[in-house]
């Protein structure tokens, strides 16, 4: 008799997951091959850490970590971030770091951040996570780090960027595989919430519910727990799927727009380096303003706070001259017009 259907479930993505890790982490030994005068020695065995709340997703993750690693001659590993922003929040990750232990996981570590204030309560704690993550993997030279994000996730992550209407990327919500070289996987992209809860349940593994995720204070647990059940009340089910869909649809097309504008940027500068109107004017408004963005952020702007309503007003500058003055972008980067040549510098 097989696993219980979520069990398996899970262990299948996480599966897939470190397959592509292993196809990676081999690739430069095959290249070796073909030059012989390269090294062509075989690689260490990779060491794949899991990033975990102790909640059920992160939770499920672990335990099919565990379990599949060591059939593929991986090192299976795991961290927990501690926020800080509970009492008894350190007591906490101990325990996470107990029942991580139990499942055979090894190195496993608790590390203790602290979360600013910029961006509001959530963009500051998740930029404490993955610096500390980003830290760890440094540490222990980890292949990858698998994050537990799910369907659900992944639909609630489109409905904020389509609020924020920041445009086609902010739709694509989150890429199953991120970060430098490749560092974040989310094998659970394609898994609903409540399997990876059955999955827990199924193996007997005790969860942490983070309180966080029911205050309504904060924005994603408003959408979780009230947007999204009024929308499927609305039009039905299936809108998480939907969502997700509409992730990877969006992903593909914006990949292409941003490969495009990579390609066109050289053609609308001049001899100096600077971007020439007529020729950006000439562009589609999606590779131009693309560009654009580049361009901002390579002179300074942060691109957190870059917004679409700044690089319309900058692309006014082009497609709306009529002698307006300098634009004003965050990171006190300045871009303006001048003879023809848009100009986009420090102020």
């Amino acid at each position: 008799m097989g696993p219980h259907p979520a069990v398996a479930a899970i262990r299948l993505a996480v599966r897939r997951a470190l397959h592509d890790i292993l196809n990676d982490h081999q690739a430069p030994r095959a290249l070796a091959g073909r030059h012989p005068g390269r090294t062509a020695e075989r690689p260490p065995s990779p060491l794949v850490l899991v990033a975990c709340s102790g909640g059920a997703d992160s939770m499920a993750l672990a335990s099919a970590l565990a379990f599949e690693a060591p059939k593929l001659g991986i090192r299976a590993g795991g961290i927990t971030v501690d926020h800080g922003l509970q009492p008894g929040s350190d007591l906490r990750a101990d325990e996470v770091v107990l029942r991580l232990r139990e499942l055979g996981l090894s190195p496993v570590e608790s590390i203790a951040v602290t979360v600013g204030r910029e961006g509001g309560p959530e963009a500051a704690a998740r930029d404490a996570r993955y610096a500390a993550l980003d830290a760890a993997a440094e540490r222990h030279d980890a292949t990858a780090v698998l994050l537990g994000h799910t369907r659900d996730d992944q639909a609630e992550t489109v409905l904020l960027g389509l609020a924020r209407g920041s445009g086609i990327r902010s739709l694509s919500g989150m890429a199953a595989v991120s970060g430098a070289d490749g560092r974040y996987r989310r094998p659970f992209l394609q898994l609903d919430r409540q399997t990876a809860r059955k999955a827990c349940m199924a193996q007997a593994l005790p969860v942490w519910d983070d309180p966080h995720n029911a205050d309504p204070a904060y924005t994603r647990s408003r959408l979780r727990h009230e947007g999204l059940p009024a929308l499927e009340k609305a039009l039905g089910k299936g809108v998480v799927e939907a969502l997700a869909r509409t992730a990877q649809l969006s992903r593909d097309d914006a990949d292409a727009l941003d490969a495009w504008a990579s390609q066109a940027e050289a053609s609308v500068r001049d001899a100096a380096g600077l971007l020439e109107c007529a020729k950006l004017y000439a562009l589609p408004p999606a590779v131009r303003r693309r560009i654009l963005r580049r361009a901002a952020i390579e002179a300074g702007a942060p691109a957190g706070a870059l917004f679409a309503r700044h690089i319309e007003e900058v692309d006014r500058l082009i497609t709306g001259w009529r002698g307006q003055g300098a634009i004003n972008l965050p990171g006190k980067v300045v871009a303006q017009r001048q003879g023809g040549r848009l100009v986009i510098r420090q102020g």
